[in-house]
């Protein structure tokens, strides 16, 4: 059990004690934290902040606590409830609020949540907003409201129709190509609010949908994060189905993997190539993901003449290299689909409209839009950490390892090698060491994850 302060947020597991799990306590003082540091950003009389949640059973408890804070701070709240991420940034944004949370801990299992922060324009905090709010939460002095001038909580539940209005008014966006393909999809939400958001989608743009956990109340059926081993379920309801492909997406809809209609994963990394490659084919630019992606959107940004850059791993990242290279499409390999057409936000649900799009337009299965990307395989593990570990040391170790090949220390260690590349990193919401690596086939990828766990673990002498 465990409590992760971080500039992204705060997030920790229910229950236990408090600073050390995410209590009733934690949440009103980081909400407090939070309310203090939109009033310091404009001196007006009237602040606004709105407020959604994902479907996990914590989530009820920790948005009316969060809320009420934020009315006894004297700031309105505008309360969206069951929601997704990216419905509560363009919220932000068209509200003309002064911020925004998302109660939400993503992929993590259902013990876990979080205050996930936005500021005026609907986008995650830089690392310099993150530690204001930290120092205050530990620091500062607290600030309530008197009576007369507490806040108001409005609700509104209409956000997530708008959100979809706005992808479908997109120019590449084409409803009618799609419509006319008559389209069966399996969607998987894992019982979280992306069973509300994805069907109504699909059902705006004329496509048939087989429901497969998508009643949101947060008892998920399987661990939560959209990779192919928790995905049993959907694969072998698409072949029973005769589906033309299936979606699964996380608990607060962020992330975006596709299934083909054998059954088979596309591959949560090829998500955004695919999607990218439509956009590019018909906008064409430059594109951004993390350094953790894989180098297939390199390869489809080039051959459309544009430039691919690569971020540190993070949203608020991301975003950051995009507005500076004027990037038209980027995100990250996790499934993360950022349109900034629509908003500076990881989409599921604009991933989807694009994606059918282009199946429509190319008149192509969706097995076969893969095999038109050249085939990287990655493997994504972790080390766990214990408080023993000098972690820093041991990414210093990893990198004098290796310091003949080409190495990037803006985010942990990444060694380029001529036909391969791992990413070693801390993340920032786990007590993990991440290993990331990519090759040219699954067995090397592997290999190389397995040949740099045993000497992390030889270093660390663990």
């Amino acid at each position: 059990m465990t409590l992760i302060k971080s500039i992204s947020g705060i997030r920790g597991t229910i229950g236990g004690a408090q600073g050390d799990n995410l209590t009733p306590i934690d949440a009103v003082k980081y909400a407090a934290a939070y309310g203090s540091w939109v009033k310091l950003q404009r001196n007006k009389e009237n602040y606004k902040v709105v407020v959604g949640r994902d479907a996990r059973i914590s989530g009820e408890m920790i948005q009316q606590l969060v809320m009420n804070t934020l009315v006894g701070m004297g700031i309105t709240v505008i309360d969206l409830n069951l929601s997704t991420t990216p419905t509560v940034e363009m919220a932000v944004a068209m509200e003309h609020a002064d911020g925004g949370i998302i109660l939400t801990a993503s992929h993590n299992p259902k013990q876990w949540n979080a205050l996930k922060l936005l500021d005026n324009k609907g986008e995650f905090l830089n690392a310099e907003a993150g530690q204001h709010i930290l120092d205050i939460a530990e620091n500062g002095t607290l600030t309530f409201s008197e009576v007369d001038a507490l806040g108001e909580i409005h609700k509104n539940d209409a956000y997530i129709d708008l959100h979809i209005d706005e992808i479908l008014n997109l120019p590449l966006v084409n409803t009618a190509a799609i419509e006319k393909c008559k389209f069966k999809v399996v969607v998987d939400a894992v019982n979280s609010t992306g069973g509300i958001a994805i069907p109504l989608l699909l059902e705006a743009l004329g496509v048939e949908t087989v429901k497969l956990h998508c009643t949101p109340n947060g008892q998920f059926p399987h661990n939560p994060e959209p990779l192919k081993e928790h995905l049993g379920d959907l694969m072998e309801q698409v072949v029973v189905e005769g589906a033309n492909f299936g979606i699964v997406v996380d608990p607060d809809v962020d992330r975006l993997a596709f299934v083909d209609e054998n059954g088979e994963m596309f591959g949560e990394e090829y998500t955004l190539v695919a999607v990218a490659d439509y956009v590019l084919q018909n906008k064409p630019g430059n594109t951004v993901s993390n350094m953790s992606s894989s180098r297939a959107l390199r390869d489809v940004t080039e051959k459309h003449g544009g430039t691919y850059t690569a971020s540190a791993v993070g949203e608020v990242n991301v975003v950051e290299k995009m507005k500076e290279t004027n990037a038209v499409i980027g995100g990250e390999g996790n499934g993360g689909i950022i349109y900034p057409e629509l908003h500076y936000g990881r989409d599921s649900l604009v991933g989807v409209a694009l994606f059918l799009s282009f199946l429509a337009e190319e008149k192509i299965a969706v097995s076969e839009l893969r095999k038109k990307y050249t085939a990287y395989f990655m493997s994504k593990k972790k080390i766990a950490l214990t408080p023993q570990l000098d972690v820093d040391a041991i990414l210093k170790a990893m990198e004098a390892k290796y310091a003949s090949e080409e190495i990037n220390t803006v985010d942990g260690v990444k060694i380029d090698f001529a036909e391969n590349w791992v990413h070693l990193r801390k993340s920032n919401t786990e007590p993990i060491i991440r290993i990331y690596t990519e090759a040219k086939s699954q067995e090397e990828a592997d290999a190389l994850a397995d040949r740099i766990i045993k000497e992390i673990k030889a270093v660390a002498g663990i």
